[in-house]
Order: structure tokens, then sequence, then C-alpha cells
């Protein structure tokens, strides 16, 4: 019997976002936190900049759980030259080899909410790191989910969002991957293996590396001889386009837990 083919899941409808009104929420105290997530190359960090020049005086929070590293700038695609003058948070915020988790992204999370609204700007959490995204927004048992402990211990709510607006970054599967290819030989051509290569160089261990995944890994399996250059721009595409395939997964699991995600198109 031949094996059935997979079918993909139907992507969500497209929404206009009435940024008015929104922006209006957002004065009102009726929104509380604007989160805008979306898989890898769906044009994120861009439409939250935008975003945030609409509703300012508002501020970006980053949700990505590689971006708090400094020194790694290529392979975690930070291009910060995108944000301008926008106020940026938890980006560069430990050295690269650091170990990091979504309990401490949580307390950071909270800091910077804190004093953006404290100044009476609006914040904005802009990544695709689901589970930081959920541990700060929902209340998300995440000691459950990672430690894989049977106890069920809440995330505290207390200064965390209570009333946040969802904004999804919405590309088509075709789309996508076609930007994860361009994207990722326009960084091996920007010099991301020398930028890895000099983390190793630095004392940054091999292992820790590979822990931090995707590029990171792929990268490093080649320069200790692990992989050839080809091999290793081969597999880290196919990497990255499951990486993004889980992401879609999870927004698409938040959707069915009752969280209301606005998905729109972005250029």
């Amino acid at each position: 019997m031949p094996a059935r083919k997979s079918i993909p899941a139907e992507l969500p409808s497209p929404e206009i976002i009435d940024v008015a009104a929104l922006r209006q929420a957002c004065r009102s105290g009726e929104t509380d936190l604007v989160v805008v997530l979306g898989p890898t190359a769906s044009g994120k960090t861009r439409y939250a900049v935008e975003l945030a020049r609409e509703l300012a005086p508002a501020e970006i929070i980053s949700a990505d759980s590689r971006q708090v590293y400094r020194g790694m700038d290529i392979g975690t695609g930070k291009d910060l030259g995108e944000y301008g003058e926008v106020p940026r948070h938890l980006i560069d915020i430990l050295p690269a080899g650091a170990q990091y988790n979504v309990y401490e992204f949580q307390k950071d999370f909270m800091r910077a909410y804190a004093d953006i609204r404290g100044r009476g700007a609006t914040p904005i959490l802009c990544g695709g790191t689901g589970m930081y995204i959920s541990a700060v927004t929902s209340g998300y048992d995440f000691v459950n989910r990672t430690a894989h402990s049977s106890a069920r211990t809440p995330a505290v709510r207390e200064g965390l969002p209570s009333r946040p607006f969802f904004i999804g970054t919405l590309v088509s599967r075709e789309v996508r991957n076609a930007r994860i290819d361009r994207r990722l030989d326009a960084r091996l051509q920007e010099g991301m293996v020398d930028e890895i290569r000099g983390l190793l160089d630095g004392g940054v261990p091999a292992e820790t590396l590979i822990s931090y995944g995707l590029e990171y890994k792929f990268v490093t399996l080649h320069l200790t001889g692990q992989l050839s250059y080809d091999e290793m721009r081969q597999k880290l595409a196919v990497a990255i386009h499951q990486f993004a395939k889980r992401q879609m997964t999870w927004f698409r699991g938040m959707e069915r837990s009752g969280v209301r995600i606005h998905w729109t198109e972005v250029r």
C-alpha cells in the first residue's frame, strides 16, 4: 500500500490591520501589549518597526531566543539597521556562550515592559520564539513543558500584560522557503562562517554553539570538519525550512488554545 502524502494545513486568512483603532486601544488601555509574531523570513522585524512608528511613542521588545547574545549578529539575523530610531530591548544583553532560558526571559521582559509602560510608550513584542511569547502573554505552563514535570506550575501573572493584541505576519510556504534560501545565501556571503569561526577562536565551546541550533549548529559542524561546505549549506537550508514549519505549528496551536491572532500579509 503506497504511503499517504501529508497534506499541508491551510494558511490562515489575512486581515487588514486597523492601525488607528489599535492606536486608540493602546492609549485607552484596552490593549496593553502589541505582539508581532510569525515564522522566520516572514518580515516580522520590518513590520514591527513600521508599526512602532505609526503607534509612536512605541518600543520593541525582542522575543528571539538567540538575539540576546552579543557577537551573534549575522547568524541570528539581527538586522539592527532596520530599527532606525525605534528603541529596542533584549537584544545583545549577554555574551556569546552564555545560557539563557524562558524563566530569565520572562523576568527580563517584565522589567523592559514596566519601563516602557512607565514612560507612556506602547510596548511591541516581536519575534518567533513561541515559548517566550506564550510565557509572557498567556500564563503558559512552561515549567511543565520544559522540565517534563507532572506538576502544573502556572507562570506568575503579576507584572505581565493581560490584554495583548496579536498580529501574525503571513507569507505563503513557497515565498517563505524562497526567502529562507535567499537569506541564507546572503548571510553566507556576508561572512556568517567567519563570524562563527571568530566565536570558536574567542573561546566559545563548539558544543555550546551547536546547542544554539540552526546556523550555529551546522556551521560549527562544518568548521570542526564534520560537514563539507556544501553539506552544511544543504542541511542548514532544510533545517531552517523545518524550523519555520514548527513555528507555524506553534502559532496555530496558540489559536486552538483560544488566542486570537490577526494575520496580515506583509511586503
